[in-house]
């Protein structure tokens, strides 16, 4: 035969292998399912997942790849497979051939993948963005024929506030002009992976597949669409990503590859949710275990990441990730609770493929020396050191929301904003915090404020114009409302399901202070994205006084000058008292009526009022 083709050769020893031993053997899963050359690590351990595989031997035949190691666990179905990746191995297929005896059983096909020009380079999140946070089930339904799914369990239901809703990936696309105009240019997605629980599923934290997008809210290639189609309008997408923990319906909770896979044996056991555990000098080592080992709640599988077997996997899924789906940031739920020596390799590993990439860690403590704790960069008091670059700034939120609601007092109002700004110098960047008024497992934040457009308007201005990268909870731009009750909370979006009487996209129907909310919005979103200032430049503030607040943002020749009055009374306000940074500048133009103010006489600032200043 003049051409001889090994596949074939393959093909005919594989079915023509008796059937009593041909059938003992499967390949379900192999996990990551692709890769790419030139990644900065050039390993790369694969998950392979079958009936006894472990009984086989991997071969594979490619140039600039070689297997390094095979290792087997308890679980005789599973292999991991430790490849080598040279500097000259080139995208392209091979077969990843399973022996039995030297007989060749079984034939998985693999891909190497070419990366897209500059993707290591990529740029992260940074304090010139606004990031727009969005439930996905709750925003907009733009495919009803995914609303429910044969194989998965929960079918949607929208009269159940705790259900799903219908609000997919699709919906998010059709509305990605409306979020660009509005002025945002990231967009957080609360975890959109598979979620196969029985209930409360929408909300996509107990992950039932790192591989998969929930085929409710659309496809992986949808997912991957909806990254380009919003970078092409300027808009990065960020993933929420679940480290902690799994669903207790993942397919690995069926078949877990060690024993050790998951915490306690894989037997529920509470973690004590005290979060000072971890940082308490004086506290016994069980009790640190506890926190961490324990399960967030028992659906919630605790995985056991000093299993350096599933440490791999979880960074290798995060990289995965990135690169597939072109990604400009993670948020990273429950931080703290997870094995925090993993977390520096983890974070370590990230930085090391996307150095200008951000990725950001939720840590919901109230005490910023307890935030400043993960953050790269901090001196923590054990010497732990961590690579993440943003942590979310809870200790912030709370006294923006504390001050506003308080009496203007020595010790309250305010003046809380600044005192916890002034803790500051214990992260390693504060600029890089991510500061939010509300998120998803808030009451929405305009009933935190009683429902009062003033103090609102406030928060916002704020939120907008201090130190770090601003969030914005979806909803919040057309000030929704919301009881404490999570589906109450993470209410739809009006406007995103046909038939809806309210259409927020469009402005139909709108009551007047959602109208007013979304223009003062709008208007303030879009002159951020304009100022250098506000996008790159430091902080300047003065201690409260007289329940007014002030400070600045400067860069280079640009600075914004702004004045919160928290008294219901107007406040005059002597701008001579600021000349350090001021420096004989003596004209403000007010950046959302373009009012100009005199600044070589006192303003009278009125009350519950924002004012905020372009410099000239």
């Amino acid at each position: 035969m003049k051409y001889f083709n090994l596949n074939w050769l393959l093909l005919f020893i594989i079915y023509t292998t008796p059937a009593s031993s041909k059938n003992s053997y499967q390949i379900d899963h192999l996990e990551p399912p692709f890769w790419w050359a030139g990644m900065a690590d050039n390993t790369l351990q694969l998950m392979a997942h079958g009936k006894v595989i472990a009984d086989l031997e991997p071969e594979l035949s490619y140039p600039g790849i070689v297997i390094n190691q095979v290792h087997r666990l308890d679980n005789p179905n599973y292999l991991f497979i430790d490849l080598l990746l040279s500097e000259t191995t080139k995208p392209g297929k091979f077969d990843i051939v399973f022996k039995e005896s030297g007989r060749p059983l079984i034939s998985h096909p693999y891909e190497i993948l070419k990366r897209n020009a500059g993707s290591a380079e990529r740029q992260g999140f940074s304090p010139a963005d606004v990031i727009y946070l969005i439930t996905p089930d709750r925003y907009a339904n733009g495919d009803p024929s995914n609303d429910s799914s044969l194989r998965l369990k929960e079918k949607s239901n929208r009269q159940n506030k705790d259900g799903r809703h219908g609000g997919d990936i699709q919906g998010i696309i059709d509305h990605l002009d409306y979020i660009a105009e509005m002025g945002f240019t990231q967009i957080w997605l609360n975890p959109v992976l598979e979620n196969n629980q029985k209930k409360y599923s929408y909300h996509g934290y107990s992950t039932t597949d790192y591989y998969n997008i929930d085929e409710r809210f659309g496809t992986n290639e949808l997912y991957k669409e909806l990254s380009e189609i919003a970078q092409n309008k300027g808009i990065g997408i960020i993933m929420d990503l679940i480290l902690n923990h799994i669903g207790s319906e993942h397919w690995l909770m069926y078949d877990l590859p060690s024993s050790d896979w998951i915490n306690h044996n894989g037997e529920f056991v509470q973690t004590s949710h005290i979060h000072e555990s971890i940082y308490d000098p004086y506290i016994p080592q069980f009790e640190k275990d506890l926190f961490t080992s324990g399960w967030f709640v028992e659906t919630m599988p605790d995985l056991n990441q000093s299993n350096p077997f599933l440490a791999n996997y979880l960074i290798q899924l995060s990289i995965w990730w990135v690169e597939y789906a072109k990604l400009s940031g993670f948020r990273i739920d429950t931080y703290p609770y997870i094995d925090k020596d993993f977390l520096t390799i983890w974070s370590k590993r990230i930085a090391r493929e996307y150095p200008n990439f951000n990725f950001c860690g939720e840590a919901w403590n109230n005490n910023p020396s307890m935030v400043a704790y993960w953050q790269k960069g901090s001196k923590p008091y054990d010497g732990y050191i961590s690579y993440i670059p943003s942590m979310k700034d809870f200790p912030l939120q709370k006294a923006l929301v504390q001050g506003l609601m308080s009496e203007e007092k020595w010790d309250s109002g305010i003046g809380d904003i600044y005192r916890v700004l002034a803790n500051d110098y214990q992260y390693g960047d504060p600029y890089n915090l991510l500061v939010f008024a509300g998120n998803h497992d808030m009451q929405r934040i305009y009933s935190q404020l009683s429902e009062n457009m003033d103090l609102y308007k406030i928060a916002m201005s704020f939120i907008l114009t201090t130190r770090g990268i601003p969030q914005i909870y979806y909803g919040a731009e057309i000030a929704m409302t919301s009881t404490r009750d999570h589906g109450e909370l993470r209410k739809d979006f009006p406007g995103g399901w046909a038939g809806d009487k309210i259409d927020a996209f469009n402005g139909i129907r709108l009551s007047g202070e959602q109208r007013e909310a979304q223009n003062f919005m709008r208007d303030l979103l879009n002159w951020r994205k304009s100022s250098s200032a506000i996008g790159k430049g430091s902080l300047v503030h003065y201690p409260v006084k007289n329940g007014v607040y002030v400070y600045f943002r400067l860069y280079e020749n640009d600075l914004v000058m702004v004045m919160m009055n928290n008294n219901k009374r107007s406040i005059r306000i002597d701008p001579g008292h600021f000349n350090e940074v001021l420096a004989e500048k003596n004209q403000g133009i007010s950046v959302l009526d373009n009012r100009v103010y005199d600044l070589t006489s006192k303003i009278n600032l009125p009350g519950k009022t924002a004012l905020i200043l372009e410099i000239n």
